[in-house]
């Protein structure tokens, strides 16, 4: 095997060395922290007491185990309770040696633990926040959840749920982001910084491409290029990106479409006779097609 093969090369760490404390509960603030860990960094997570017959006193922890164990794969998880004063001292002593606090409370509820950002700065100079939120500034102590975020962007379109929680995995990346910043600063001026993470700001970058018209049912890959569609196939279905002339040129000739140009692609005959003739093609044969032909697709069960 090659020195130089991607088996070989290890993951950068570029977080090594830095000590990060959790009072983030759910999915926003374990999702990043999960990923911080992956950079290398030292992650506690503090969580309230669970109550009794719980596993845990986060609520992800009670509903649903399987996340919550992933998320906490290899990380350091203890229980306290920040409105104790014994609670406050224990928190207070792992401030001393953190570099990076992470937290998910709206900010009235961190005035009232004193976890502020001016007491915290005051205290720990060096000591950076990244503060996830629901909503940007005054909006901040307004309740919500993803599917809240996500119906203010514009990305629940019926009455379906979302597939995934997008702004809270949005959110996740954002304060991961954040942290990196938090600790480039921090290296840069000697001094703990403060970053706020909004997730309806995750659900707002998530739906630029719907807001700039791609995703509409009107633009190129919203259903009105024939290459770029879900259709049915013989025995299931089968997601098509052939959205780059050449593989669009490659699905056309599959077809039996004669294209001129990409103009083509937006033409309603040119989705019929695509979608009749995948309407004929199993899945199998869909998947050798792919391979033999180039063209970027996947099947899927009906």
């Amino acid at each position: 095997m090659s020195p130089t093969s991607p088996t070989s090369i290890k993951p950068l760490q570029p977080l090594r060395g830095v000590r990060v404390l959790s009072l983030a509960l759910n999915l926003p603030g374990p999702a990043a922290l999960m990923r911080l860990k992956a950079m290398g960094a030292s992650c506690l997570k503090a969580e309230p007491p669970a109550p009794k017959g719980a596993p845990s006193g986060d609520p992800m922890g009670q509903y649903n185990p399987t996340a919550y164990a992933t998320l906490h794969g290899g990380i350091k998880v203890m229980a306290i309770d920040l409105k104790s004063e014994k609670g406050q001292a224990r928190l207070h002593k792992e401030l001393q040696r953190t570099d990076l606090l992470l937290t998910s409370f709206r900010p009235s509820a961190l005035a009232k633990l004193g976890l502020a950002w001016k007491t915290l700065h005051k205290a720990y100079p060096t000591l950076s926040v990244v503060a996830i939120v629901g909503a940007p500034g005054e909006r901040a102590e307004e309740p919500g959840h993803d599917l809240t975020y996500l119906a203010d962007a514009g990305l629940v379109t019926g009455l379906e749920l979302p597939a995934t929680l997008f702004a809270d995995m949005g959110g996740a990346l954002m304060a991961s982001e954040a942290a990196l910043k938090a600790v480039l600063a921090q290296k840069t001026s000697g001094k703990g910084s403060f970053q706020e993470v909004a997730l309806s700001d995750a659900a707002a970058w998530l739906a630029l491409p719907r807001a700039w018209g791609l995703t509409q049912p009107n633009g190129a890959v919203g259903g009105a290029h024939a290459g770029y569609r879900v259709y049915p196939c013989k025995n299931g279905r089968v997601a098509v990106a052939a959205l780059e002339p050449h593989f669009a040129a490659s699905l056309c000739a599959a077809a039996g479409v004669a294209m001129s140009g990409m103009v083509t692609m937006f033409k309603p005959e040119t989705h019929q006779a695509i979608a009749a003739f995948l309407a004929g093609q199993t899945r199998q044969q869909l998947d050798k097609l792919a391979t033999t032909k180039d063209i970027p697709l996947h099947t899927l069960a009906g």
